[in-house]
């Protein structure tokens, strides 16, 4: 990989975790100001919001990122160009399209969700605040297609910085709009909500305003590179969206995965809890499920999915030159290194979902119920996630699509019945049922066509299951010792809890794991070098 494209990863990576961490410890603040009735309005509107985004980029961006990096590479600068302007009008007219559906159909929706007088919210709360983050999608796409195009150019800085920029405005927004609201003028939750989803649109101002400000700073050099234009290629733009159209449906799914099975609950979750006569409470579990523990269930998943996600493209390349010894001992690195640092942290998280889930929005018997049972979905949350990309990188991204469907019909016809026997815990079976689904399906599809065997990821899973185990027993251990000591449930005091088992546990693994050579064999040098650094002995 070229010292600039290496670059250019790495300031994406960082600007892309830079924003979810912004996106992540914004809620301390937030539902201290709004409490659980307030997450639960918010997730209302923001779930059908990133549905209605998807449907309308359409993969468009990444696809503009691919096709003006492949035409700049054989100097047909020109194409890319062409494709860039009409895609600006495409997104242009989606975003606004997108804009007016979800406005109108905002009563629609929050009618359906709305199944019992006793519940939290009216149709009419729901619609308002729908229609206050709908606005957001006139700008976002467009935004979004510039973002792809400075991407295609191999220029990564654009799309961080306006990422970072983005959520900081977004943030800054909400609580600022949200406690005037709450504090200072003593208004509704309505209007405070409706205030923190419209923040979305002010957060898009922002990002878009730093994009057209390094378009301004690079329009010359771009231009240069119009002159330099071959002109050998002639390429019609309806040939160029065919195959956009043909190789962006499977991204547009699998970035909406989560958003889709989210979907399934706020469309069927509250009917469910009415069927079993909790509708009173079926709104706050609503939010703690689909907002407050989801938060959290990700945390795990992310630094994981991004280790992994780095070796798939030299997974591609193996494959694409048949060295097919490579490719399994590569796409093993991958699945090692998601297992090694998923399966600890959800299992940590399950065991400490009390003390974790008091530091972020303080005490609640049911959130903690529902993080406990939530944390150890993450492992195939990740796993769908890199499946899915080795299957792009095997030219068979078409059956993510297929495992997808699948998934999600499983979790449509169990998740009623779920809920009616288990309550909110049963909406969590049925997505893990379904994720697991999917995932199997990918990896059976991954095997059909490459061969690959899973024998060396089960043997070494089994491994990290026993070092867990261990790091299982300290952390409980732990947890015994400092309860008379710490409360709990008491926001502070969990923090020093958390931090302390969560630490403990992490010592533990990591030397089981060090003594026994695995973390050696999946990281490297850079175990040795922390090792020397710190100054470890095992």
């Amino acid at each position: 990989m070229s010292s600039k494209l290496l670059r250019g990863t790495f300031i994406l990576t960082f600007g892309m975790v830079l924003s979810k961490l912004i996106g992540l410890f914004y809620v301390i603040p937030f539902e201290a100001l709004v409490g659980a009735k307030g997450s639960e309005l918010y997730q209302y509107a923001y779930i059908p919001y990133t549905l209605f985004i998807s449907l309308a980029t359409g993969g468009l961006p990444l696809a503009v990122s691919k096709f003006v990096s492949k035409y700049n590479a054989l100097e047909e600068y020109a194409v890319g160009q062409r494709l860039f302007k009409s895609g600006l009008k495409i997104m242009m007219v989606t975003g606004f399209a997108a804009f007016v559906l979800m406005y109108i159909s905002s009563p629609s929706i929050a009618s359906f969700v709305t199944v019992s007088k006793s519940q939290n919210f009216t149709v009419e709360d729901i619609t308002t605040v729908m229609r206050a983050v709908s606005f957001a999608l006139i700008l976002v796409p467009f935004m979004s297609l510039i973002r792809g195009y400075f991407q295609g150019h191999q220029s990564m800085g654009p799309t961080a910085v306006s990422q970072v920029v983005e959520q900081a405005v977004r943030i800054i927004v909400l609580l600022g709009g949200v406690f005037i609201v709450m504090k200072v003028m003593d208004g509704s939750l309505v209007t405070a909500i409706s205030i923190a989803t419209f923040a979305a649109t002010a957060g898009a101002v922002g990002s878009l305003a730093v994009l057209l400000w390094y378009w301004k700073k690079r329009k010359d050099d771009i231009a240069d590179l119009l002159v330099k234009d071959k002109g050998a290629v002639q390429i019609s733009l309806p040939q160029i969206y065919k195959e956009i159209l043909i190789s962006s449906i499977p991204f547009v799914f699998v970035g909406i995965a989560m958003p889709l099975f989210q979907w399934v609950d706020t469309l069927t979750f509250n009917r469910a809890m009415a069927n079993i006569g909790q509708a009173k409470m079926s709104g706050n579990a609503l939010g703690i499920l689909n907002f407050s523990a989801q938060k959290l269930v990700i945390i795990p998943m992310t630094l994981a999915t991004a280790f992994a996600m780095s070796i798939v493209p030299t997974v591609t390349k193996a494959f694409i030159e048949n060295s097919m010894d490579t490719f399994s001992n590569q796409l093993n690195q991958a699945f090692q290194i998601l297992m090694f640092l998923t399966l600890p942290a959800v299992i940590g998280m399950s065991i400490l979902a009390k003390p974790v889930y008091t530091a972020f929005y303080g005490y609640d018997a049911l959130g903690v119920s529902v993080l406990e049972t939530y944390a150890p979905a993450a492992i195939l949350f990740a796993l769908f996630s890199v499946t899915a990309a080795v299957l792009q990188g095997i030219n068979q991204q078409k059956f993510t699509v297929l495992s997808l469907l699948t998934g999600i019909l499983i979790k449509l016809a169990l998740n009623i019945p779920m809920i009616e026997m288990f309550h909110t815990e049963g909406s969590i079976y049925a997505t893990t049922i379904g994720y697991l689904a999917a995932c199997l399906i990918n990896m059976y599809i991954i095997t059909y066509f490459t061969g690959y065997k899973y024998k060396m990821v089960i043997q070494r899973t089994l491994l990290m299951a026993a070092f867990t185990a261990g790091m299982a027993l300290v952390v409980w251990g732990a947890e015994w010792l400092l309860a008379p000591v710490l409360n709990p449930e008491d926001r502070m005091q969990s923090v020093l809890f958390t931090v302390i088992c969560a630490g403990l546990g992490a010592v533990v693994y990591f030397i089981l794991s060090v003594k026994s050579g695995l973390a050696i064999q999946l990281f490297g040098r850079r175990i040795e070098r922390l090792q020397q650094k710190l100054r470890l002995k095992f």
